[in-house]
């Protein structure tokens, strides 16, 4: 059985494929060991520390990132992880589980920065004026 889910944080979207296998974890066609940088590599690996270690060796996971910088790709990848997880064990504990630990495992975090507008640097902040 496949399983195909995605996850978004930012501008970053991860497409996951859950399939049954050997405990493999692909990023992007490389080994999840590989990725850098290390705390990157921890928040992708975070859904398999809460399920049960024989829900890793009995799947493989290919994960496609694109968009953002590291800390939002590890974040969409974690989350199209977890959902893949979930619905391919199809088991309503380890959702559960999934929830109460962080509900954005399993929910995309919409958040977006704000555009810049005219008149200032930023979003918000403006330009300082001086009469005298």
């Amino acid at each position: 059985m496949v399983t195909n889910t995605s996850g978004k944080k930012k501008t970053a979207v991860a497409r996951a494929t859950v399939r049954e296998g050997t405990g493999k974890v692909r990023i992007n066609s490389q080994p999840v060991e590989l990725v850098e940088p290390e705390q990157a590599q921890l928040k992708m690996l975070e859904p398999f520390r809460i399920a049960e270690d024989d829900l890793r060796d009995g799947v493989d996971v290919d994960v496609t990132i694109n968009g953002g910088g590291y800390a939002g790709q590890a974040d969409a990848a974690r989350t199209a992880i977890a959902r893949g997880l979930v619905q391919h064990s199809n088991d309503a504990e380890l959702r559960d589980a999934f929830m109460a630990f962080d509900r954005s495992l399993l929910v995309n975090d919409v958040r977006q920065s704000e555009p810049k507008k005219w008149g200032g640097p930023g979003a918000r902040a403006r330009y300082q004026k001086s009469y005298r």
